[in-house]
């Protein structure tokens, strides 16, 4: 049987043993944390795409019955004009878009694949990977620790190390100019519609909301600006960001302000990266995939999707061809798409805060699309599937 090791036990990592472990290969997951994650406090929305992936091997119940429903999205612009709405998309399974913290998301996913017999182990910082004489790759580890394996996965986010062993001229992640930060209040003096996102288009900043079952509002902004080093991100108060975030939104005539000043110290904030495009994925027995391959800036939120839909589809991958052949089919099946993503993603974060006749086009333009029900355009992305009882080819699609 086939040995793989998984560097990284985040979405990308649980998923893709999971994915494995179906396809007949032993897989071991190696985590630097000593449980979770240092995101924890942030969350995030599994879309139909992401749902589709992990229905295809059998594990999107643990997701659905732990998140709550996101429906649709409402956008308003900053004076308090709502400019419409639209539905969000759900998968053939019969389940749509769900919200659910991130901590709460690898929690499921690793009680489900322990529950499958996944081996996870904790507390394996990953410092270094080479061939053995005997062809297998060994992976090294910070507490002196080494595991052999036939493949190594890097799914080690965006700072990965895997890349680097990969390609040492590979691309450092590009800084999005803008922190993300996120919060919860059960304070909200206008909590939106249950299954409702509410999408706010300020004149300095993007904000958006929903509320969950119990009437908590769950909030995040993207405030622009530049990078924080990690330090000096960890030293700023949630008193400091509540002031400074619910600042960004004073002059809008939303409720944006009143929504974060409403909020106690359940507030989290990180800076926003992308990975505009990465030359070389794999190696003779090494690929990269999530994060540590393609990231897009938070605003299309389809990180944890993306993650999902890599796992299952190089697991078919390796199921159906030989490790080197697999690794060029899963690219060149990947790679427009997550590619496409990312150009997305940073396309929507230049639009949301226009000036002042940028702002005048949209608010007439956007309402029109909505009403042409442009929602459609969005099938490319949360409607694609994975079938896995289809035989992977190597030969490109004529």
């Amino acid at each position: 049987m086939t040995d793989a090791l998984i560097i990284g036990g985040g979405i990308a990592g649980v998923v893709t043993a999971m994915a494995l472990q179906r396809a007949g290969i032993h897989a071991v997951v190696h985590e630097s944390h000593a449980s979770g994650a240092d995101d924890a406090g942030a969350f995030l929305t599994v879309f139909a795409n992401g749902l589709q992936a992990l229905h295809a091997i059998d594990a999107h119940r643990p997701v659905i019955d732990n998140s709550f429903p996101a429906e649709r999205v409402e956008f308003i612009s900053n004076t308090g004009k709502r400019l419409g709405s639209r539905p969000i998309a759900g998968f053939d399974g019969g389940a749509g878009a769900r919200t659910l913290k991130r901590a709460t998301l690898y929690r499921v996913l690793h009680e489900e694949a322990e529950r499958r017999g996944v081996t996870i182990e904790h507390g394996k910082r990953f410092a270094a990977a080479h061939t053995a004489p005997n062809g297998r790759i060994v992976a090294s580890f910070a507490d002196g620790g080494r595991a052999q394996g036939d493949l190594l996965i890097g799914a080690d986010g965006i700072h990965s190390l895997t890349r680097k062993i990969i390609d040492a001229a590979a691309p450092r992640p590009r800084f999005t100019g803008q922190t993300t930060v996120c919060g919860f209040t059960r304070d909200a003096p206008e909590p939106p519609e249950p299954g409702t996102y509410t999408m706010i288009y300020g004149k300095r900043a993007f904000f958006g909301c929903t509320a969950g079952p119990d009437g908590e509002v769950w909030w995040f902004a993207n405030a622009p600006g530049p990078e924080i080093p990690r330090d000096r991100l960890a030293a700023v108060t949630p008193e400091q960001w509540r002031e400074r975030v619910a600042a960004l939104f004073d002059e809008d005539r939303t409720p944006a302000a009143s929504l974060v000043r409403a909020t106690g110290d359940e507030i989290v904030a990180s800076n926003a990266y992308d990975l505009a495009s990465v030359p070389n994925w794999y190696g003779d027995a090494m690929i990269v995939i999530g994060d540590a391959a393609h990231a897009a800036a938070p605003n299309a939120a389809q990180g944890a999707s993306m993650a999902m839909e890599d796992g299952v589809l190089l697991a078919a991958c390796l199921r159906d061809l030989p490790r080197r052949r697999a690794f060029a089919a899963f690219e060149r099946l990947r790679r427009p798409r997550v590619e496409r993503l990312v150009a997305t993603s940073a396309a929507m974060s230049r639009h949301t805060t226009p000036g002042a006749l940028g702002r005048m086009v949209r608010d007439v333009v956007l309402p029109l699309r909505l009403d042409r029900g442009s929602a459609g355009a969005d099938d490319w992305l949360t409607g694609h599937t994975i079938d896995w009882n289809a035989t992977v080819s190597d030969r490109p699609a004529r």
